[in-house]
């Protein structure tokens, strides 16, 4: 059994470089299998997520090879499956990205359900509803999505909830179709943009990408390229709420400010001195922590992805905060893990409301999921003590090198590894 044993109560101090963005590379990943050559790509980040994608792309046929730790070359010319092992595919949310992408090579996929941290069903209905205006037909059967077409065409697609997952994954199926398709209500997350500009440089006409409409004009051929992949905003935005949480001074490296407007916008208002640079942003506690409210919404607004990392701040901050969860059914599943630590939080439905202590004491706490694991982390970097965080697993799929960059900053945390006791079950 692996965890994290961290000792709390450290001021985190310094230079963190942010790596590349996990939602952006397990959609670019699959995207590959559209090119008609080998393409290069930059700035991936070491998640357990990234080598599982391109495990599955190994499997389906696609010649993998690292340049070094953060570049990798792929040449899917050799992939000769549309099949993807349920195996390997069914324990990571973003395996749904191969659907659009093997649609769009093979015209027919079979993927397994998405799976990942558990935050409430993950319906792929908007998927589907776009597969289909594109002429695609699908069936499911034993946990696996078939969708496959003789004739596929460009079509109009109306999403009836704003999803990021499907507004990729119709780009992706619709890159190489004949005939224009427009994504109407489409998502506007920063790795929406990244994948299409990522499919322009293989020569891809993608319009509109960043705004609720998405204009996809079909090419005949992608070719290879290199590209790099944006800066991961929330690894960005978890290690600047952790600055705050231990009354820090962090330079946060190699990120896209713009990207993080909302997410500085708050701790600003919590009375966090936030300085933006080029490619850097430089978070400063000023020793007081003031309430305020969040409300989750998809892009440009506050992103539910750094909700469980607040809700730790707002449990040192003075007064009661209020926080508002409209994008997943189960985000607050972490909310016992902080009670334990001292943390005064009351759930009610899709809200939280949050009354701030003093301080937080140390306690053995589980990560439920990539985010509560977060945030479990930067509530045992606050608190008093010495706390184990078991669950690691999930907070290993998003964070590249999370031990080392918080021992550069001066915090105190060790992963260690516990032999099973006797008679406990594997799974």
């Amino acid at each position: 059994m692996d965890k994290f044993i961290i000792t709390g109560g450290r001021r985190l101090e310094g230079e963190v470089n942010i790596s590349g963005a996990k939602n952006a590379a397990v959609a670019i990943i699959p995207a590959v299998a559209l090119s008609d050559d080998v393409c290069r790509l930059e700035n991936i980040p070491e998640i357990t997520d990234v080598a599982s994608m391109l495990h599955i792309l190994r499997d389906l046929g696609a010649k993998v090879r690292w340049v070094n730790h953060t570049t990798v070359e792929i040449d899917p010319r050799p992939m000769n499956s549309y099949v993807a092992s349920y195996e390997l595919s069914h324990k990571i949310r973003g395996s749904y990205y191969l659907l659009g992408a093997l649609l769009g090579r093979f015209h027919h996929s079979v993927v397994p359900l998405p799976g990942g941290c558990y935050l409430g069903v993950r319906p792929i209905d908007q998927h589907l509803k776009g597969f289909a205006a594109l002429g695609a037909s699908y069936t499911l059967s034993g946990g696996m999505v078939d969708v496959q077409s003789d004739h596929l065409h460009g079509g109009n697609v109306y999403l009836d909830v704003v999803s990021v997952g499907a507004t990729m994954n119709i780009m992706l199926a619709a890159a190489k179709v004949p005939g224009m398709t427009v994504i109407e209500n489409a998502a506007k997350e920063p790795h929406i943009v990244d994948l299409a500009n990522f499919l322009t440089t293989m020569g891809a006409d993608v319009r509109g990408a960043g705004t609720d409409v998405i204009k996809i004009h079909g090419v005949d051929h992608l070719c290879g390229t290199t590209y790099s992949i944006i800066p991961d905003q929330i690894e960005a935005g978890t290690y600047m709420v952790a600055a705050a949480a231990t009354g820090g001074d962090v330079l946060v490296k190699n990120v896209i400010p713009k990207h993080l407007e909302s997410i500085t916008a708050k701790l600003e208002e919590m009375g966090v001195e936030v300085t933006e640079f080029d490619e850097a942003v430089r978070v400063r506690s000023t020793g007081v922590l003031n309430k305020c409210n969040i409300k989750t919404m998809p892009h440009p607004g506050f992103p539910t992805d750094m909700q469980p990392q607040f809700s730790v701040l707002l449990s040192l901050a003075n007064g009661t905060s209020m926080v508002n969860e409209s994008v997943w059914d189960n985000r607050f599943r972490y909310v016992e893990e902080l009670r334990k630590m001292g943390a005064q939080i009351s759930v009610d439905g899709k809200l939280a409301v949050i009354e701030g202590v003093d301080h937080l004491n140390a306690a053995p706490v589980h990560a439920c999921d990539l985010r509560a694991g977060a945030a479990m982390v930067i509530a045992a970097l606050a608190a008093n003590g010495t706390s184990t965080i078991e669950g690691i697993h999930y907070i290993e799929r998003g964070y590249e090198h999370i031990v080392e960059k918080i021992q550069a900053l001066g915090g105190q945390i060790e992963r260690v590894t516990e032999e099973n006791p006797i008679g406990a079950q594997v799974v």
